[in-house]
């Protein structure tokens, strides 16, 4: 039993790993664009951050229902592989391969409706800035940034298909590779879109929606040559005609993505919304909590790369029918979550000063940062084992339970009762007045939050 698990530790990290390495490229996007706009002007890196959440609320959540098709399509990898040890490149059983690669082609109808929903919502901000309050001042260039990035989520949807594929074949290398590359464009065209020269007329935040367009349109060309190109692909007759939507399998998707798309969008509100009520605070309030939600992003990237690894391999072992393996997958990634979080909790507990200071060059901004990262610390352990617990509970279809925890918790006692703490007092806690208050209530709703999941993953794994 030795030599498996340590076989199966190997595989589990290095697939996380991987996707880590494509997904800090990704998530660097962000931090290009917050360092970019900060240095341009204070008032640009706001509506960045109130930009920037409307738009992560909706790629995100649409990215959810994409990405809740890894564990059947890992499982329908699993059932086509007859080794039992290892996954390899070519599959063995026709039959499912066959049922893998209808699924593939009818995936790309759930990408089209999610296209068109989602430009949709990008392209008439206006009443959710009126409601939350969104100063006028930042409304023009806000409204402008998201209109740039409508034409770029059809881009990016399709790119996370293609990498939701690779993914659930245990086959990440390509993505990332495509992902670290692209980050070498997206540095400089934001700083020159952004700032302007060459002949170029500065666009403040617009102009980091611009680079973000060109490098999508970029890696979705290469993406399509590598489906073209590598044997890997072959077998599931990508580039046949989809034929007409299949009512069973597109019923399938919508179960699962459904309400993991919408459980991520209850997660991903809650920082959205966070980041509408601090602007209300103003423009240091709100800049400061661009740098606290920036650097929360970057940490979960870690336990999204190990659920992700660990999620797929889960499912592949269900397809093979090989119950203990799956629930030593869970084990794997339930130590690697909760290792890796405790050691970057720690950092950036000690080292919140200098990230404030490298983020915010004014005073009043760095003030409120600092104290703010602490909480984000403390935010990031608890945000790391619910991640995990979520993705897991996929493999076994468990998708509503999750979506209900998230709406009781995270917008309920997270997002209200910060709410609440912030401008009202809650309790006997007079009103804050500060970012903290919601930070703190997203703590304690990510607490709960974790150790219901892992009550459910408990009950399910005693049963497998």
């Amino acid at each position: 039993m030795t030599a498996p698990r340590k076989s199966e530790l190997g595989i589990v990290t290095r697939h996380a790993l991987t996707v880590l390495a494509g997904q800090l490229a990704t998530i660097a996007y962000g931090v290009t664009d917050t360092l970019v706009a900060g240095r341009f002007s204070e008032s640009s890196l706001a509506a960045l951050s109130v930009g920037a959440a409307i738009y992560m609320s909706v790629y995100v959540s649409l990215m959810g229902v994409l990405q809740a098709l890894l564990p059947v399509w890992a499982e329908l990898h699993g059932a086509s592989q007859r080794n039992g040890d290892r996954q390899e490149t070519r599959a063995t059983d026709p039959a499912a391969t066959q049922r893998l690669g209808h699924s593939l082609r009818q995936s790309i109808y759930l990408w089209a409706g999610l296209s068109l929903l989602g430009m949709t919502l990008l392209l008439t901000p206006g009443p959710l800035l009126a409601w939350a309050q969104v100063p006028e001042a930042l409304r023009g260039e806000v409204t402008h940034y998201l209109a740039v990035l409508a034409l770029a989520l059809p881009v990016a949807l399709l790119f996370r298909l293609f990498a939701t594929l690779n993914q659930s074949l245990g086959h990440p290398q390509g993505v990332t590779w495509l992902q670290l590359g692209s980050l070498g464009l997206k540095i400089p065209l934001s700083i020159w879109f952004t700032l302007g020269g060459l002949g170029l007329h500065p666009q403040g935040a617009a102009g980091c929606a611009w680079a973000t367009l060109t490098v999508q349109l970029i890696l979705l060309s290469l993406a399509f040559w590598l489906l073209r190109t590598r044997p890997l692909y072959r077998p599931y007759q990508l580039w046949r005609r989809p034929g007409r939507p299949d009512r069973q399998v597109l019923t399938g998707f919508l179960r699962m993505g459904l309400p993991s798309g919408l459980s991520i969008l209850v997660e991903v509100t809650s920082f959205t919304l966070m980041a509408l009520f601090v602007a209300r605070l103003g423009t240091a309030a709100a800049a400061a909590h661009q740098i606290a939600a920036n650097i929360a992003g970057v940490l979960y990237m870690m336990p999204l790369a190990i659920g992700i690894a660990s999620s797929a391999r889960t499912s592949y072992w269900l397809g093979a029918n090989q119950p203990a393996q799956a629930r030593q997958a869970v084990r794997i990634g339930l130590g690697l979550v909760a290792g890796s979080a405790l050691l970057l909790a720690t950092l950036l507990a000690l080292l919140r000063g200098p990230l404030a200071a490298l983020y915010a060059p004014g005073a009043e901004t760095r003030a409120l940062a600092t104290p703010l990262l602490a909480w984000v610390a403390l935010y990031h352990l608890f945000d790391g084992l619910q991640s995990l617990g979520a993705f897991l509970l996929r493999c076994w279809r468990i998708t509503v339970a999750p979506f209900v925890v998230y709406g009781l918790l995270l917008w309920g006692l997270g997002l209200y009762g910060g709410y609440r703490l912030a401008y009202l007092g809650l309790g006997p806690w007079p009103a804050m007045g500060t970012p903290v208050a919601f930070w703190a209530g997203g703590a304690l709703a990510l607490a709960l939050a974790a150790a219901s999941f892992w009550f459910m993953l408990w009950r399910v794994l005693r049963k497998t």
